[in-house]
């Protein structure tokens, strides 16, 4: 890989100043959010389709449009996760065709967090820090934990004290310093924003957020060369802070600016639970001012996000692209997780239910149309929310060990499809 850093400087989003590359998130004068800025002209000249296929099939194979000065030292094998063609999903939807990038098999932690992470922790350390936190409904936290023991950081991450057992062990596991905290998302955020300043530790979704949200780029980046080097027609994510929606539409661009595809029409969608649905109900009554969920109500934990960081930026994404937003019941995520591994074999959390089921409405509505093109972000394993789907997919029939029981359970079967 390159050894030259592309990666300039941090730049507000609104006013555009220009701030040293350090553990800041927020411009000092009209507090808008800090993102990474970047020599294109640069990486123009050095980046082409060739010299990335070249490289390993990791999320690094884009390293030059990562923020981080050297040689990754976290994370080096997360990311180019496959992107699976979903024939018979497409069917049971009524589109033309329909592909899943799917990160449920993303390595460590099984969920795209791994790529937020592996950036957030590199640069961590190229930062100096010696310990690492996060606020977070789970995911990040397994990544954190995971990530911070490889690495030989000290960890702590900070959740809502009523998640799920699979991502509350997810994390316990690796060591880390694991604190349930009484109270929704929003309230374990604020408390870690409190104790980055006080105790000056590396939190990936606070003072390192410019390059943590960075990372969620690669998945667009994979997206675009996984279909030979072209912009899907249509792409839908499900949105919590809102951050990935944003940040697949960022390395869209990149990817048109860099000339690595061809300028083409695309539309990115966004997807919520009804319970906790502040972006798409913003979206919906046509404004951009995101009215905070104080008291999110959904089985869809890891989207529980009341308060969203990034909704403003998401819903003129969406906008920007000609996307829309929808939203879905907790009944709807069920059958969405059901029909995504009935169709396609792949188990996603809650949060791919919440896409499956909300692409369901965007079909019907007209929103995606059905003879165009579709890629779903499914964002997690269903290993980690198990409680979602206990008692709705059926209970094994037992049998004793005799053949003569076996068959009458079949001829059973056989009598009730007669």
């Amino acid at each position: 890989m390159s050894k030259k850093t592309y990666f300039s400087n941090l730049k507000c989003r609104e006013c555009g100043r220009l701030y040293e590359k350090e553990a800041i998130h927020i411009c000092e004068f009209d507090f808008g959010p800090l993102e990474a800025a970047y020599d294109y002209d640069a990486i123009r000249e050095v980046l082409t389709r060739k010299l990335i296929e070249s490289r390993p099939q990791t999320m690094w194979r884009y390293r030059e449009l990562l923020p981080i000065d050297g040689e990754p030292t976290v994370g080096a094998q997360v990311g180019f996760t496959p992107l699976v063609k979903a024939d018979r999903l497409a069917k049971a939807l009524g589109i033309r065709e329909l592909w899943i990038k799917n990160d449920t098999v993303n390595y460590p932690t099984l969920s795209f967090k791994d790529r937020v992470v592996s950036v957030a922790l590199s640069r961590a350390r190229e930062l100096g820090f010696e310990v690492v936190a996060c606020a977070s409904t789970g995911n990040l936290a397994n990544s954190v934990a995971a990530n911070a023991a490889n690495a030989g950081l000290k960890s702590y991450v900070l959740i809502p004290s009523n998640l799920e057992q699979g991502k509350v062990l997810g994390s316990l596991v690796y060591g880390t310093n694991v604190i349930g905290i009484k109270g929704p998302y929003d309230q374990v955020n604020r408390l870690c924003s409190e104790i980055a300043g006080k105790y000056g530790w590396g939190f990936v979704n606070v003072n390192l957020r410019p390059y943590y949200a960075e990372g969620s780029k690669t998945m667009g980046f994979e997206i675009a060369e996984q279909l030979g080097w072209k912009l899907p027609r249509h792409t839908v994510v499900c949105m919590a802070s809102g951050s990935l929606l944003t940040k697949i539409h960022k390395a869209y661009k990149e990817f048109i600016n860099l000339g690595l595809v061809e300028k083409s029409e695309f539309t990115i969608h966004g997807a919520q639970a009804s319970g906790c649905s502040p972006i798409s109900t913003a979206f919906k009554r046509g404004t951009d001012m995101v009215k905070p969920v104080q008291d999110p109500q959904t089985i869809v934990k890891s989207l529980a996000i009341g308060t969203p960081a990034d909704g403003y930026y998401a819903i003129h994404s969406m906008r920007e692209t000609g996307g829309s937003a929808e939203d879905c019941t907790d009944d709807e995520v069920v059958d969405g997780i059901k029909l995504l591994a009935e169709t396609t074999g792949i188990f996603a959390e809650t949060a791919g239910g919440v896409t499956v089921a909300c692409t369901r409405k965007l079909i019907e509505s007209g929103k995606i149309p059905r003879d165009e093109s579709a890629v779903l972000c499914i964002t997690g394993h269903g290993l980690k929310t198990q409680e979602a789907i206990i008692g709705k997919v059926g209970e094994p029939r037992i049998i004793g060990a005799s053949l003569r029981e076996f068959e009458a359970l079949v001829a059973d079967e056989v009598t009730l499809k007669s």
